[in-house]
């Protein structure tokens, strides 16, 4: 038995440091997101209430001010289609300037694919949206998963993905991050979403960008590698 566990690390020491890195990726950016969000999406089917939601709101609630009402609605704006439409519209537009066709195809697929599947999730799962007080910001559609938590994280997981060997880029990828977050934020803050509903969006984003970032990645590569036309 010693000797099959001596043979078993002397293996593991001779695994690539990128395949560990995959590896990583895979299980934080795809399993993990994919376990959580089924877990969620199990108890909205069944229609159970989660502990956590009414407290949060609650305390949302309770701690609104007028200004922190203006803060929220801009970042929410920040967040909707309205706003990131256009922006990814423009993404998409450099890439057939550059000719870098893998990127375009990643980016379409990356952030137009998550809305169309959160749209489409929207109509399977038909959670109510809360009702605890009037939203200054009402919305009328189905509440799970969070539309702007969705497609603002698949918007900045595609360009993480795409900025993953460009170390000058991953600062603007950490602010990506705290623009997801409190656009999350801003939607349970305006009682228009569950945090359940917040977090969902997030994973279900964070699962299809990742893996679809490992479904393309050799074409990406190959891009990359050759520098791609210009």
């Amino acid at each position: 038995m010693a000797e099959k566990f001596r043979k078993f690390l002397h293996y593991l020491g001779r695994v690539p440091r990128r395949r560990w890195l995959d590896t990583l990726l895979l299980f934080v950016g795809v399993l993990a997101p994919l376990y959580l969000f089924g877990e969620l999406a199990e108890e909205v089917l069944e229609k159970e209430a989660f502990a956590i939601d009414r407290p949060i709101l609650m305390f949302m609630q309770e701690n609104a001010t007028p200004l922190l009402d203006r803060v929220m609605v801009l970042v929410s704006e920040m967040g909707s289609i309205r706003v990131l439409g256009p922006c990814a519209v423009l993404i998409a537009v450099v890439f057939i300037i550059r000719q870098q066709w893998a990127r375009l195809v990643y980016w379409v697929l990356g952030f137009g694919g998550a809305i169309l599947l959160n749209m489409g999730a929207k109509q399977i799962f038909s959670r109510t949206r809360p009702d605890l007080w009037i939203s200054i910001a009402p919305e009328t559609s189905y509440s799970f998963p969070s539309g702007h938590s969705m497609q603002s994280m698949a918007f900045v997981a595609a360009l993480a993905m795409l900025a993953w060997h460009r170390p000058a880029l991953r600062p603007l990828v950490a602010a990506g991050a705290v623009f997801v977050a409190m656009v999350g934020l801003s939607r349970v803050y305006l009682g228009v979403h569950f945090p359940t509903d917040v977090v969902a969006g997030w994973t279900a984003a964070l699962a299809w960008c990742v893996g679809l970032a490992f479904v393309l990645r050799r074409r990406l590569s190959a891009e990359r590698t050759a520098g791609g036309p210009r």
